[in-house]
């Protein structure tokens, strides 16, 4: 159940950032950079750490500005699934469980994703303190899946329930829109 907990945390993260999380996953595992985590680990870890860091800048600088934030929606909303896939089975160790870790943790990546999107859409961009609440939160939910699984885990299901509050609100948004122009 724990590790459960831990590949939801993860898999949020993933939801949120796509590199940082990644990069994060590779300093917490200490001198073996990236060597439990799958498809990563067979990618030299120099090259790694280079690319990855220097991705994380980049997300960390251009969500900070209109224009980065629209390029960065884009591929981060098709990549998501994918890393939130991998940062789920980083923290899984059992073979049982990976078809259903890998559709979950991709699952909730690309759900977070999503609400990202509508929010970016809805308020024509975000504001700067929201980046930065995204940024903190993204790499306390890298901590928390190692270090506290069962507290990161309890944030991603309540980013969840946030993420399914926000689409009644947009469905009920849509709805008043479509009457007021049928008027």
């Amino acid at each position: 159940m724990i590790e459960v907990l831990a590949a939801l945390s993860a898999s949020a993260a993933a939801g949120i950032r796509i590199a940082l999380p990644l990069l994060f996953v590779g300093l917490l595992q200490g001198q073996s950079l990236w060597s439990q985590v799958p498809i990563l680990s067979r990618i030299s870890s120099p090259f790694l750490l280079v690319t990855l860091t220097s991705l994380s800048i980049l997300e960390v600088l251009a969500s900070k500005k209109l224009t980065g934030q629209r390029v960065l929606q884009v591929f981060q909303l098709f990549l998501s699934p994918i890393v939130g896939a991998i940062m789920g089975l980083s923290c899984v160790n059992t073979d049982t469980l990976y078809w259903l870790v890998i559709l979950f943790s991709g699952s909730l990546a690309f759900v977070l994703k999503i609400v990202q999107v509508g929010w970016f859409f809805r308020l024509r961009g975000l504001p700067v303190w929201a980046v930065f609440i995204q940024d903190f939160l993204c790499a306390v939910l890298v901590i928390f899946a190692y270090n506290a699984p069962w507290q990161g885990g309890v944030i991603a299901l309540l980013l969840l329930w946030l993420a399914i509050r926000s689409f009644q609100s947009w469905y009920d948004w849509y709805r008043k829109g479509k009457k007021i122009s049928k008027n």
